[in-house]
């Protein structure tokens, strides 16, 4: 469909709870724009609605290849997801597009089932850990209109400039 600007924190959309979305063509539209962004964002292995510009509770992800990945569940693109377990706890270095000058150290799950909805209308769960398990709780985040930085201890321990590679 369309590769979308991604918005940037201060942008209010970032900082709301985004609405539930219904299967069908509207959720259709929008996920497809999200994978075409997220295609289209180097090193980006999932983006939200929110990040858009669409207060809605979509996003996609896929963490195919990712040295840090060990459980992968291919493109995964969820409406209406919930996280229905969790265990274990980890700190790690995140970053995100809206956020693109800082990363941070973030407490997240080391596992996660996730269930949601695709935009067809089919259920989906998901179990994932290490990587793929902070991804996919950095994206819930999103649609419940939290970022990292929300989740970091210390804004002056925890985050840093971001570093640039040419």
């Amino acid at each position: 469909m369309a590769v979308r600007p991604i918005v940037r924190y201060p942008a209010t959309v970032l900082k709301a709870p985004a609405a539930s979305l219904e299967p069908g063509d509207e959720a259709v539209a929008i996920c497809s724009d999200l994978v075409d962004t997220m295609r289209a964002s180097p090193a980006c292995v999932g983006i939200a609605a929110p990040q858009i510009g669409v207060a809605a509770r979509a996003f996609c992800m896929d963490v195919t290849g990712h040295r840090k990945a060990r459980s992968c569940s291919g493109l995964v693109v969820l409406i209406n997801p919930e996280i229905v377990a969790h265990d274990g706890a980890k700190v790690a270095r995140e970053g995100c597009m809206s956020l693109p000058d800082c990363t941070g150290n973030v407490r997240r799950a080391l596992t996660v089932t996730v269930r949601g909805t695709t935009p067809e209308g089919a259920e989906r769960e998901i179990v994932a850990d290490a990587f793929e398990a902070r991804a996919l709780q950095h994206e819930i985040d999103h649609l419940d209109g939290l970022l990292f930085l929300d989740r970091v201890s210390s804004l002056t321990a925890d985050l840093f400039p971001r570093k640039r590679y040419s």
